[in-house]
């Protein structure tokens, strides 16, 4: 039965039990209205529009929830899909969200992966153009100062010499750049040595000291899981020496329930009440892509706490036999 005739049937059904009381009861109607009249007449008329109104908010909830939904939904925040209830077109439209969900879902999961792994390839070809083409450069460059050195008057030989270690400083820069936009020990050495590489090679201001706790034996992930458990890592790592203001940082990787869990902490000021940049909401695009869970919250000690749930299947959580 279509919404129309389900609220047009129950007000008649209300008005016609009214009638049926005016016309077969006791109740009559004087002229001019007697008071005690006058107040069965008022009672009746709130007993018809309280009934009519329970009758609408019964038959309408189900939309109210929906709405709910609507005002609330968050693409890369997957939330269980609003029960169907009801009948007839109200469970339509609930069926018809919850596909529509569905499908935004599933287009957004193809387009953020095409989108991804676009930017991987260009990180790649940039980390290999700046390793031929700047790297060997500054390589060149170095040999040849290296040369005039040895050729050059005694009172320019200290000159020389500083700007042969600009040149390296700089080389050595351009090689960190490459590293970390195309991380080869992950391809070459696995997951836990490349964050291994990555908690050493961040740079830290003064003050700020970042531990490490790598568990033995984690399963194996894949090398997109394992790509993006790095880049979530990378861009938390970065976030807190640019932002957060911390002393310490702590990075784990261990056997979580179900899966492999990644969590970073810090003793800074936290995420607080700022909205979700494109960092955060870039990492949360990266968790869906591997069916990973991504949570953001202050940890029992303040400061801001991430933690990455990469799922595995039959994965057993043994006592913690970590190494730092």
């Amino acid at each position: 039965m279509s919404l129309f005739w389900r609220i047009f049937l129950l007000n008649a059904a209300v008005l016609v039990a009214a009638g049926a009381l005016l016309l077969l009861g006791p109740i009559t109607v004087s002229t001019p209205v007697v008071l005690t009249e006058a107040l069965i007449l008022a009672c009746g008329m709130a007993a018809m529009l309280g009934a009519n109104a329970l009758l609408l908010r019964l038959g309408l909830a189900p939309l109210q929830r929906v709405t709910r939904a609507m005002t609330t939904i968050d693409l890369l925040s997957p939330r269980p899909r609003p029960e169907v209830a009801g009948h007839g077109e109200i469970a339509d439209l609930i069926e018809t969200f919850n596909s529509m969900l569905d499908r935004l879902e599933a287009e957004r999961a193809t387009s953020s992966a095409r989108a991804l792994s676009a930017q991987e390839a260009e990180r790649r070809r940039v980390a290999q153009e700046l390793h031929d083409e700047v790297g060997q450069t500054l390589t060149a460059v170095l040999l040849e100062l290296k040369r005039v050195t040895r050729h050059a008057p005694e009172s320019l030989r200290e000159e020389l010499a500083h700007v042969q270690e600009i040149t390296r400083g700089s080389l050595d820069e351009i090689r960190r750049i490459a590293r970390r936009l195309r991380p080869g020990v992950l391809e070459e050495l696995g997951l836990v040595s490349a964050l291994t590489a990555l908690t050493t090679e961040t740079p830290t201001p003064r003050g700020l000291t970042i531990r490490r706790y790598m568990e033995k034996d984690l399963p194996q992930l894949g090398q997109q899981a394992e790509l993006v458990v790095y880049r979530i890592a990378q861009e938390c790592l970065t976030n807190t020496v640019r932002h957060s203001g911390a002393t310490l940082v702590e990075l784990s990787l261990r056997r979580g329930p179900g899966g492999v869990e990644l969590r970073i902490h810090d003793n800074g000021r936290g995420f607080g009440d700022a909205p979700e940049g494109a960092g955060l909401r870039g990492m949360r695009e990266r968790a869906l892509l591997v069916g990973a869970g991504l949570t953001f919250g202050t940890g029992p000690t303040g400061g801001a706490d991430t933690r990455l749930l990469v799922p595995v299947p039959d994965i057993d959580v043994p006592a913690e036999n970590g190494s730092a």
